[in-house]
């Protein structure tokens, strides 16, 4: 089973207009979509279409909290989740004439004894998952340390943790002596943890070197467009994904990273879990709805991607 963790979960409303957004007047919507949202359930669902078992935990609250419950409990997915006190937050985005305006709330703030029982609870339900994957920013309330105390707690298990997170929260991770299984930083995210501009292909391979991801088993630094370059081990590998028509890049790399932790999952080494890793996140950008790939295409994305081996 594989465990993913969203401590700051979101119910995520879609509206689309069907002309310009007016400011200071009423706008109706016909379009509305609304899905359990955050980084780390865009993992789940994934997961989910890859038929792996899958389990979420975070913290969640309030209507909105049993909204995430009903539908993760509706495609099966166990429900791990710590009741909070406060309401799990919203995030709206507005469509309109190809454009996107976001308005996302905080989220609840978490108290020290809600902290305290999550990390209690996550000690039993670790115990049955063999990957842990982390992702996304943490609710108020909650020091930048406390995906730290995960980590250690993952790794006195011997479970690997697949991280996807930025800033303070990834400089923390590097600096534990439990490090992550997996990083998963794009460019920028790469150089704002080394305080370094990084202009192209040979820098970004030059940065994968720092001795600051020296304990780190694998690298995926993703490009967009441009595919990755990943590091594993000593081997350094240039990713070329193939060009598509992208309808919604949204959550592309969550998808990444269910690919890589269902991919490590069944066993997959090297250039074969690359492969399918990468391939989830070309497919999640090829579909309207964020979180959602086509199994189908598969392996026709597979065979379109290119590796090579840097020396």
């Amino acid at each position: 089973m594989i465990l993913t963790i969203t401590l700051n979960p979101s119910v995520d409303i879609s509206y689309k207009l069907p002309g310009k957004l007016s400011l200071d007047t009423v706008n109706r919507v016909a379009d509305v979509s609304k899905t359990a949202g955050g980084k780390g359930l865009n993992v789940t669902r994934v997961l989910h279409q890859l038929e792996e078992e899958v389990a979420a935990t975070g913290f969640i609250g309030g209507s909105l909290g049993d909204f995430i419950r009903k539908e993760i409990s509706e495609l099966g997915i166990h429900d791990c989740f710590v009741e909070i006190a406060s309401a799990t937050r919203n995030c709206i985005a507005v469509i309109h004439e190809g454009q996107q305006t976001e308005i996302l709330e905080s989220g609840p703030t978490i108290t020290k004894e809600e902290a305290d029982l999550f990390l209690k609870k996550l000690s039993s339900d670790a115990e049955k998952a063999d990957l842990i994957t982390i992702s996304g920013s943490l609710p108020r309330g909650l020091a930048d340390n406390y995906y730290n105390k995960i980590l250690e707690k993952a790794f006195h298990l011997n479970t690997p943790v697949l991280l996807d997170t930025k800033g303070e929260l990834l400089v923390h991770a590097l600096e534990n002596e439990s490090k992550p299984y997996l990083i998963k930083p794009n460019q920028e995210e790469l150089a704002d943890l080394l305080n370094q501009q990084l202009f192209d292909e040979t820098d970004v391979i030059e940065a994968l070197k720092s001795q600051q991801f020296a304990d780190v088993p694998w690298i995926v630094v993703t490009l967009g467009v441009d595919g990755a370059l990943i590091k594993h081990d000593q081997s350094i590998y240039k990713v070329t994904i193939p060009k598509v028509n992208a309808i919604n890049p949204v959550g592309s790399g969550d998808s990444v990273i269910a690919g890589f932790a269902a991919g490590l999952s069944r066993g997959l080494a090297d250039e074969a879990l690359i492969k399918f890793g990468l391939a989830m996140g070309v497919l999640n950008a090829m579909e309207e709805k964020t979180g959602y790939i086509d199994a189908n295409k598969l392996e026709w994305c597979k065979e379109k991607i290119d590796i090579e081996k840097i020396p």
